[in-house]
């Protein structure tokens, strides 16, 4: 869909409302495909950016399901925060789909006060590592 990587090792999900029936089909699954799932999004790792929601990404609705690429914004700044090579190509991937990375600061400029919540990540440092990595991406 969003024409980067063609395969993961694992999903990563975030369930809104948050219901225990999803717990159980998510184990089900789990057992059924032989694959790692974890519950885990990107403001697991970083303040939530204002306005997800909005810029999250529709993939497809089954039954009362809707799914949804998270926020590329948000992916951008917990990949490079995390800073792994697979993260980064993904990192790299996402900016090229939204094009703008001074958005990008932007967003991590309004919740740098939040990181206090993050008390293992360096936001200086971040915020130095996000730059790097948005003026080596070709915006």
């Amino acid at each position: 869909m969003l024409d980067l990587r063609k395969s993961t090792i694992d999903v990563d999900l975030k369930f809104e409302p948050d219901e225990m029936q999803m717990y159980k089909a998510i184990q089900h699954l789990k057992e059924k495909l032989n694959m790692n799932i974890e519950l885990a999004s990107p403001d697991d790792f970083i303040p939530p950016l204002p306005q997800w929601r909005e810029r999250s990404i529709f993939i497809a609705q089954k039954g009362k399901v809707n799914f949804f690429h998270y926020d590329l914004c948000s992916q951008i700044i917990s990949k490079v925060q995390r800073g792994w090579k697979q993260d980064m190509t993904d990192a790299s991937g996402f900016m090229k789909k939204i094009g703008d990375g001074k958005a990008v600061m932007r967003l991590f400029r309004k919740v740098k006060k939040d990181f206090i919540r993050y008390p293992s990540v360096n936001v200086n440092d971040l915020e130095k590592r996000l730059l790097h990595f948005i003026h080596g991406s070709k915006e």
